[in-house]
């Protein structure tokens, strides 16, 4: 019997990956297709309140005062500026002598974050490290 005497060698086998692709594009569109994708369509936050008594004004705190509208105020000033720099150097010279005061900010509920962490940038700028936000107190004790 003769097998295959004319063949010098064995052919190696292929794998064929089409199908493999297939199956793979269809479990794809399937996973794709089921899915459910959750939104957050807004964030919950209850923010707490101070009922702490209110502190004596120190001599060596800058109050800076944020508007719903933009406007801020430095020690009952208007300040005006155009960036934290600006910010920096009349927060400067609201603190005179001071080398580092308490930067007190008294925000509005309505204002917009960005203008507090302006005035954060600016505190920062102008390397003062003490801030801390004003509070109001809700009256039952």
């Amino acid at each position: 019997m003769k097998f295959n005497k004319g063949r010098r060698g064995r052919l190696d086998p292929e794998i064929n990956f089409i199908p493999l692709i297939d199956v793979l594009l269809v479990i794809l569109i399937f996973l794709m297709a089921t899915t459910t994708y959750s939104k957050f369509a807004e964030l919950k936050i209850n923010l707490p309140t101070a009922d702490a008594e209110k502190q004596l004004e120190q001599p060596q705190s800058i109050q800076v005062g944020v508007s719903g509208a933009g406007q801020f105020m430095i020690n009952g000033e208007p300040a005006q500026f155009s960036s934290p720099d600006d910010f920096a150097v009349q927060l400067r010279r609201a603190a005179g002598s001071n080398a580092d005061p308490m930067i007190v900010i008294s925000a509005d509920a309505q204002t917009s974050h960005q203008n507090v962490v302006n005035v954060m940038e600016a505190a920062r700028v102008a390397g003062y490290g003490k801030l801390t936000f004003a509070t109001q107190t809700t009256g039952q004790k």
